[in-house]
């Protein structure tokens, strides 16, 4: 009963939120390709725009950093340092050189002990162990008949929602940032700037439509174990 694909809170709920999450998939990707095409007049890279946002924020040390992989972009807190993929290190175009400021921004909102990142950070631990516990939890839970296991499960898999609910304001916030700063230092203008934004948009489209799936599995799992 916990996993039948036709059970209608399923597709009430978490269906039209798993459709949402692959559309927002799909926006992102599509328009990485579309800003990949168009270069930016001022012939500046990725990793060359990301440390001029640093600059421009007073925060030095950060190392800018080349990654294997393709949006595999991040900032990692614990080496302070910016990743960047191929397709945005050397690249020249609107789309790497918007990623590379939001990830900048990442790495300012960590100098400045931006909250909502460090109570990400906190709960990461937990979130961890919700990711890979809390399914099987809930299923042995369900198959045995046990509530405090069904339980548990639940507390878990809602701390997996809490750390996507938390990193909502962490992604946003860093793209204001990425925008601001581009904008001011002239690194982006006209279309380019809508361009960049177009694209960070859609990047954060993907984590509200991961939030969306999570809450509404939340709420469904909730649902099924009160019916027990």
């Amino acid at each position: 009963m916990l996993f039948m694909p036709f059970d209608p809170l399923f597709l009430v709920l978490v269906l039209p939120t798993m459709i949402f999450a692959m559309w927002a998939q799909h926006r992102v990707t599509s328009s990485f390709k579309q800003y990949s095409q168009i270069h930016i007049s001022r012939g500046m890279t990725g990793a060359q725009a990301a440390s001029e946002v640093l600059r421009q924020a007073g925060v030095y040390g950060v190392q800018i950093e080349r990654v294997d992989g393709h949006l595999t972009d991040h900032f990692d807190p614990r080496d302070n340092a910016i990743r960047l993929s191929e397709s945005v290190y050397d690249a020249t175009t609107v789309a790497a050189v918007g990623v590379a400021a939001h990830e900048a921004g990442h790495a300012i909102q960590h100098a400045n002990g931006y909250v909502p990142m460090r109570i990400r950070a906190a709960i990461i631990p937990v979130t961890n162990i919700g990711s890979k516990l809390a399914m099987p939890l809930i299923l042995i839970g369900f198959l045995m008949g046990m509530t405090g296991l069904i339980n548990i499960g639940i507390l878990l898999f809602g701390a997996v929602v809490i750390f996507q609910l938390v990193t909502l304001p962490v992604e946003f916030n860093a793209s204001r940032r990425a925008i601001a700063s581009l904008e001011s230092s002239a690194i982006l203008a006209g279309d380019e700037l809508a361009g960049s934004k177009r694209v960070l948009t859609a990047a954060a489209l993907t984590y509200v439509g991961a939030l969306a799936v999570s809450l509404a599995q939340l709420i469904r799992l909730i649902a099924i174990s009160r019916r027990r």
